[in-house]
Order: structure tokens, then sequence, then C-alpha cells
């Protein structure tokens, strides 16, 4: 059974167990996490949604560094017993919940926007832009807020600087992976 140690925070090195089918281990992603979270510092009182979850690992990342409430999604109900078990030692101190849909049906229905919205898609998936256009039409992110999208390096042509009223402010390279983050403008007066 694969498994990947939480890099920071309350939980730092804890370990979270990989469900089958979930993603190909590169050495480069504990480290490229625990930049992620470096760069964001402390998520104290956030709200943190983790889109195509997986295990829940990244989830687990931010209720380690203080969000308080955090949704993870992910489509595979198989994974459902793994992600649980993940997720049982957090329960107790922050508002931590399963959401088991696509993303692109879970965004239009959302109720609730957040902090930061994280999105690691699959690679193969086809027109990841899809993703932010519905985080910007719904306004799943809280004007100021963050949304973060891994991809592959080779796609970044394909992202705009703005989509919407979410613009970007910083893109982060790890090897052929690449972390692009965008802001929520703030709201007009």
């Amino acid at each position: 059974m694969l498994k990947m140690r939480i890099t920071g925070g309350k939980y730092c090195n804890r370990k979270v167990i990989i469900p089958e089918g979930s993603m190909e281990i590169r050495p480069a992603m504990d480290r490229m996490r625990e930049s992620l979270f470096s760069i964001l510092g402390p998520l104290d009182g956030y709200s943190f949604c983790d889109l195509f979850s997986g295990s829940a690992c990244i989830g687990l990342e931010a209720a380690s560094r203080g969000a308080t409430t955090v949704h993870c999604v992910e489509m595979d109900r198989k994974k459902r017993p793994i992600m649980e078990q993940n997720i049982s030692f957090a329960k107790d101190e922050c508002h931590i919940q399963l959401f088991f849909s696509d993303v692109l049906v879970y965004i239009p229905a959302c109720k609730t926007s957040y902090d930061i919205v994280y999105a690691d898609p699959p690679f193969p998936m086809e027109n990841k832009t899809k993703i932010a256009y519905l985080v910007n039409k719904k306004k799943a992110v809280v004007p100021g807020g963050l949304f973060i999208i891994h991809i592959p390096a080779a796609e970044e042509s394909q992202w705009e600087e703005q989509i919407g009223d979410l613009r970007l402010i910083d893109t982060r390279k790890y090897g052929r992976n690449m972390i692009k983050f965008y802001r929520m403008i703030e709201e007009k007066i």
C-alpha cells in the first residue's frame, strides 16, 4: 500500500494512504506540496476546497496548517473507505468533509465560497481551463481568495492571465509540473 506523508503543520509526518489508481507517485510530490503550503503560509480560520482529492492528502495538508473548513471532492466512490480512514484523525479538530461528485457537477451546484480552491485534475483530462471558468462563474472563491491549479508544464500556453475575475498572480514550476495561482478580484465599491 502506497503512502505519502503530511509535510507540515500539526499533523506533520502523519502517513496518508494513497488509494489504488489515485496517482503516480513522483519523488517531487512531497517537495511540491511543501513548497505550495510554504507559499500559502498559515491557513488559520480559512476554508479550503480540494478538487480531484484522490486521497484527501492536500485537504489534510490544509487542515494541518489551520484551515477550519476543508471540503474534499472526489468522483471515484471506491476511494471512500481509504479517504474516510485518512481524514479520521483530523475530524475532531477541523470541519473536514468528503463529497463524491464529478468536479464539473460539484462546482456549479456548490453553495459555498472558499478562501482557497485547489484543483489537481488528472493530467490526461482535456480542457482543464473549464474548471477555472466554472469556479469564476459560480464565485466559488471569495473576493481576494485563491484558485490554484496543478497542471503539466506543457499546458502552460492554455492558461490566460485573467479568467473572468480570476487574475494570475504567480506560477511555480516543479520539473514537468507547474502550479498556477489565481486571485479572485476584490469587489469594486
